[in-house]
Order: C-alpha cells, then structure tokens, then sequence
C-alpha cells in the first residue's frame, strides 16, 4: 500500500474548490442556489474525532510492544492496515468536501449582505476547517503505522 500525499489532497481540494465555486457561481445565475447542509461540519467532525482516537489507541499500543512492557497488547497487522486504509478513504473525500465547500463559501463571500447567505458562508468554514482535520488525522494514523525500513536484512526485495 502506498502512501497517500499530501500534495494530492491538495490538488483534489484545490480543483474541486474551483469547480465548485464555478458552478455556484452559475447556478446563482440561473437559479437560487441550493443551502449548504449543517450537518456536514458535525459529520466531519465526528469522523475527525473517530481517527484521532484510533491514532492514539494505536500508538500507545505500538509504543507499549516496542518497549517490552508487561501485558502489553500488539497491534494486529491486519488492523494497522484496515485502519490506515480507513484514513486514507477519508482523506480523500474529506479533501473533496474541503474543496467544494472552500468554494462554495469562497461564492458565498460575495452575498455576505443576504443573513442566510452569511450563515451558509459559516457553515462552509466550519466545514472546511473540520475536513482539514480529518486529513490531519488520517495522515497520522498513516505516519504511526509506517513500517520502518530493514536496511540489515539482505533477503528484503530491493526498494523500486
């Protein structure tokens, strides 16, 4: 499994940003745009907070396997992996949802004087700033199940 990058995250938030705040800018021009739902930020925020307690459960069980202690419980592989496979589908639409409420709001900027508008625009940075912390999340549960590298054992297939 390869690590996901950063830089990925932020050209899929980035082009769907732009994406989104073209057609929310079309849309307002033929329609009244549609609102931006309050529960995303929570949804977010509770995904944020799922990753953030796996990343510390697994980490202080790392940290107690590598230091020998007593009755110290191992991480399962298997579980190591599902969880940062967990993280890294959640980086993924979490950059997606930052994207396209970045600029979703970024649109909304301009209508500041309408009070829904105002509070849609609060709702996208809320939004945006709880999907960040998904990917924060998500890359440190990637970072805390990394694998080191053996460079002593000369049976490992060589890096590509």
């Amino acid at each position: 499994m390869k690590p996901l990058r950063p830089a990925l995250l932020a050209g899929i938030a980035v082009v769907s940003g732009v994406l989104a705040w073209a057609g929310a800018k079309l849309w307002d021009s033929v329609g009244d745009l549609p609102g931006i739902p309050t529960a995303a930020p929570v949804v977010l925020a509770v995904v944020a907070v799922v990753l953030l307690a796996a990343a510390i459960s697994i980490r202080g069980r790392l940290r107690a396997q590598r230091d020998r202690e007593p009755d110290a419980k191992g991480v399962d592989p298997l579980v190591a992996a599902r969880v940062v496979v967990l993280g890294q589908a959640s980086a993924l639409v979490a950059a997606l949802a930052v994207g396209v409420y970045g600029g979703t709001g970024v649109f909304l900027l301009s209508l500041l004087d309408q009070p829904a508008r105002k509070s849609q625009a609060v709702t996208a940075g809320f939004t945006v700033l709880a999907g960040l912390a998904v990917i924060v999340a998500a890359l440190w549960i990637q970072h805390i199940c990394k694998l080191p590298e053996d460079h002593d054992d000369p049976t490992a297939p060589a890096p590509r």
